[in-house]
């Protein structure tokens, strides 16, 4: 079947085709002359810059890249990124032959190769961005863009199993969304340690922290989302701790926000910040940041403090204004008109803002 003619991106288009999509070659020893290379020209951990260049020399692991642009750089080849791929066309061939390898028969698989690869060219069907990254390149990376985990379970081990799976994810290419509402707040006493803990803002700290340590294939950091409910103790903490810097700096925030909040806020009405009794027998088997699941079993509430919902609200608006966060998800909306009501209660979004 007829493809089209190969055309090469040019400027920021080709810097992130390579960057972000085009299939790598992780070993860059084998660097020659001639290859098409992205050359890291800043070298921050948190802030890589990178520009497209070809090398037109090599000596040991020294290398000279011309850029697009005609500058001569000095790299080392340990700074490059090679790619197997340097045009979309390449990659759509290997997108339809992954597509299409789960076809029996060689016969079938070269038909729905080529049926695929038309529906590809030209952009006709473009994929999801970790299917384009990540479909027939390695068996170890997802292609589903993002994910939304369970809330940590209030321990250590919990908090730490939690860490475990969202990195995992996040190595494999994907985004996480975690809803911290089952973390004790800031100064609540624990028992077993004869302590108090840190609350649910400086866990999602440290979520933040890794997710700025992943590396998710070229210069693409790991993405996540934390949520809150309106009723947690930390809510107040978590609207405003981005107005301090490097706090939360690797993470989307929203709060929770309930029916029953947005009455209070109409009406001006006070409003209660509890959490479940940590003391409670079972608590560290039965809760999971469901507070309706818990007091629908009879368990006891703890009353932290009553604030005045237009001051929390007014809080959200105005950090909003200064830093672009947090963003509101009217969640128990949200799960009314979820048509998946039967199966799982809506606990957070991911990144890209879809549910799970």
């Amino acid at each position: 079947m007829k493809t089209m003619q190969a055309r090469r991106l040019e400027g920021l288009s080709e810097k992130i085709f390579l960057d972000r999509y085009a299939w790598k070659n992780a070993d860059t020893n084998g660097t020659k002359v001639g290859d098409v290379v992205l050359v890291l020209t800043k070298d921050d951990p948190k802030f890589p810059a990178k520009d497209v260049g070809e090398v037109v020399k090599r000596e040991g692991q020294n290398v000279t890249v011309k850029l697009r642009n005609g500058d001569l750089v000095q790299s080392t080849v340990e700074k490059l990124t090679l790619t197997i791929e340097k045009t979309p066309e390449e990659m759509w061939t290997r997108l339809a032959n992954a597509m299409s390898s789960v076809e029996q028969s060689p016969e079938k698989q070269k038909e729905w190769s080529e049926k695929f690869r038309w529906l590809l060219d030209d952009w006709k069907l473009v994929p999801g961005g970790r299917i384009a990254a990540g479909a027939g390149a390695s068996d170890e990376l997802t292609l589903f863009n993002c994910y939304v985990i369970p809330s940590p379970h209030d321990s250590r081990g919990g908090i730490m199993q939690t860490l475990s799976e969202m990195t995992e994810i996040m190595a494999r290419g994907g985004g996480v969304g975690i809803n911290l509402s089952s973390l004790r707040p800031r100064r609540s006493i624990v028992k077993g340690v004869n302590g108090s803990s840190s609350g649910a803002v400086s866990w999602g700290g440290l979520f933040s922290y890794t997710t700025g340590l992943i590396e998710q294939g070229g210069s693409r950091r790991g993405a996540l989302m934390l949520m809150i409910n309106d009723w947690h103790p930390d809510v107040e903490d978590f609207i405003t701790v981005k107005q301090t810097m490097g706090q939360v700096t690797n993470a989307n925030l929203s709060v929770c926000v309930s029916n029953a909040f947005m009455k209070a806020v109409k009406e001006d009405l006070d409003w209660d910040l509890v959490f479940p009794d940590s003391k409670d027998p079972e608590y560290d088997v039965i809760w999971d940041g469901d507070l309706d699941k818990w007091k629908k079993l009879g368990k006891n509430i703890i009353h932290y403090r009553t604030v005045r919902a237009r001051d929390v609200w007014k809080s959200i608006i105005e950090g909003a204004w200064k830093s672009a966060e947090p963003g509101v998800v009217f969640m128990e909306y949200y799960n009314q008109m979820s048509n998946s009501w039967y199966f799982n209660p809506i606990i957070c979004t991911n990144p890209c803002g879809k549910v799970a």
